[in-house]
């Protein structure tokens, strides 16, 4: 008797929202990224007509492109360090210490994603407009410190909740100081993750556009916040498109360093307390 091999069915549900992914997320991307490597695209034409660098050329020789990509990597690099001393003792004491009221202030470090997203930044801008902190690099510092809570209070907070304690029991038995076994056991075994919070904050704390264009402007203009003014302003949207471009390299480099991280679960851990 010849067994019969059932043909595998079609998932047409799942065929369909792929392809309407695909268009919606991928097929944008492809029209930018094609855009800036364009010298001549005229309608009613399907495809470019000219390939080249010709607007790489003059977007890169822009001074106000160069101010803000030193302006957007100087907010990144003090947001996130200051955001490393701040929270990185916190996410140790949530996950190590047990003490009155811990879960709620847990949880009221993220009160602010509970919220809009703009809808925050509208909210502090006034307190920021009395004290004198709209259009400082301080006042966009200190907007920015609150969106890298998520990343730098839970995942963290994961890290050290998965380092093994009997290793640091044993270290102390053995008459290690508890400075000692945080820098030789703790932290390098918390360390990988760690390193892919604040990596992740840095790239968030790039690409954040709100609160900088409604705290810094005009005096502080980042890369993104040129972006867009070069979209909506300038004549030719190729700008636009090789800032576009420049923008998905850091964000690029930030999900190759932490996919390990997300795919070893770290991250989900970190919701689930």
């Amino acid at each position: 008797m010849t067994a019969t091999l059932a043909r595998p069915k079609w998932d047409w549900t799942g065929i369909v929202f792929a392809v309407v992914l695909t268009l919606v997320i991928v097929f944008p991307l492809i029209v930018v990224g094609t855009r800036a490597f364009t010298n001549v695209w005229r309608y009613p034409s399907v495809i470019p007509q000219e390939f080249g660098l010709k607007f790489w050329n003059q977007t890169l020789a822009r001074a106000d492109v160069w101010s803000s990509i030193t302006t957007s990597l100087t907010l990144a690099a003090t947001v996130t360090f200051l955001s490393a001393l701040i929270c990185l003792p916190a996410a140790y004491a949530f996950a190590r210490l047990d003490f009155p009221g811990r879960n709620l202030l847990f949880f009221s470090f993220l009160a602010g994603h509970a919220f809009p997203k703009f809808g925050l930044p509208v909210a502090i801008a006034g307190i920021f407009l009395q004290l004198n902190l709209i259009g400082t690099f301080w006042g966009v510092v200190l907007i920015q410190l609150v969106g890298t809570l998520l990343f730098m209070i839970w995942i963290p907070v994961a890290a050290f909740r998965a380092v093994d304690r009997r290793m640091e029991e044993a270290a102390r038995d053995v008459g290690a100081s508890p400075f000692r076994v945080f820098w030789s056991i703790t932290l390098p075994r918390a360390g990988p993750t760690i390193a892919a919070a604040i990596l992740l904050s840095f790239v968030g704390t790039f690409y954040e556009t709100e609160g900088a264009r409604l705290i810094g402007a005009p005096q502080v203009r980042t890369l993104p916040v040129l972006m867009i003014s070069f979209i909506n302003n300038q004549p030719v949207i190729q700008y636009g498109a090789v800032l576009s471009v420049l923008l998905w390299v850091p964000s690029f480099i930030a999900l190759l360093s932490a996919r390990r991280v997300v795919n070893s679960g770290s991250f989900a851990r970190g919701f689930g307390g």
